[in-house]
């Protein structure tokens, strides 16, 4: 007698339920930028205006998040404003997304957890701050994002502003071309570092409208192309750090991670931490910004792929 396996504890939002039944257009939202990007209320406000923009752009928000061993995929007002308050959530990728289900365990999703839930609940787009990647020093301490073969497997479109700029981005999108990921640069033929407009390196694709972007992931998806697109929109000009100025503030910080001894999954928020006091708060500012932006572009993309 064989038997069959439980259905996987999957909640959707009444939002997102009724999004789903009449065939509207989706943007699914990490969580860790809430639980370990910034501190409460601050944290709180940003999702709520990121949730808010898409709306305003015609599509709906689906923000993803293990609660109790539950995923769910959209958060009413309350549950999001509870997420925020909430300590010591676990920090989940590929790795410990099903362990945080299985232990009923409370947790935010990075970029590939978010992915891997977004592809299941059948989202196509997916908006984010900057992806994971390749760390500075990787060829001693083997430190690369899994955000990075997430985007080779997984086909969900990733709208973000460039891999994070504290990693080494000539290595990340390397990465990212021996694994087949187009990486394309919205209206601009330079790849963007985060906080700044550029990174010194071009973009290794550039499409100038959302329409365009749904156009190529509906030919990759014709071809049989498995694997995620990712889409780097640079920061708003007013809103941005420029990278010489961010580089010095990178490097300081990097200085106090090797001096703490900080490594693992510690490192990425113990330097924005770090970039925060350095910065006086710009940085936070130019990081709430872009996430406005990316979701601003994600929506318009997901509203132009269901057409």
């Amino acid at each position: 007698m064989t038997r069959s396996a439980p259905l996987l504890p999957i909640a959707y939002s009444d939002e997102v339920t009724a999004a789903k039944e009449r065939g509207a257009p989706l943007v699914a939202l990490e969580s860790t930028i809430i639980t370990h990007g910034m501190p409460y209320p601050g944290n709180l406000e940003m999702a709520r205006s990121v949730e808010r923009i898409i709306r305003e752009e015609g599509a709906v928000p689906a923000t993803i998040a293990v609660i109790e061993g539950v995923l769910h995929v959209g958060l009413d007002d309350a549950e999001l404003e509870a997420l925020a308050q909430t300590s010591g959530a676990m920090k989940l990728s590929r790795a410990d997304l099903a362990f945080a289900i299985a232990e009923r365990r409370t947790g935010a999703t990075t970029v590939a957890a978010t992915m891997i839930a977004a592809a299941r609940a059948g989202i196509r787009v997916f908006a984010t701050g900057g992806i994971g990647g390749v760390h500075r020093k990787a060829e001693e301490s083997f430190d690369i994002s899994a955000d990075l073969d997430e985007l080779a497997r997984t086909g969900v479109i990733v709208v973000c502003a460039g891999a994070k700029a504290i990693l080494d981005i000539p290595k990340t999108l390397e990465v990212l071309e021996s694994r087949g990921v187009p990486v394309v640069t919205y209206d601009s033929p330079d790849f963007p570092a985060f906080w700044s407009r550029e990174s010194g390196l071009p973009s290794p694709l550039m499409l100038n409208s959302p329409a365009a972007i749904a156009h190529f992931q509906t030919v990759r998806e014709q071809l049989g192309i498995d694997g995620g697109m990712l889409i780097a929109n640079p920061v708003p000009e007013e809103s941005e750090i420029p990278r010489r100025e961010m580089e010095i503030y990178i490097q300081r910080a990097l200085d106090h991670a090797e001096r703490d001894e900080i490594t693992g999954k510690a490192v990425t928020p113990y330097l924005l931490d770090t970039i925060f006091r350095l910065t006086d708060g710009r940085s936070l500012a130019t990081n709430i910004a872009l996430v406005e932006n990316n979701a601003r572009l994600a929506a318009e993309i997901a509203v132009a792929l269901a057409v």
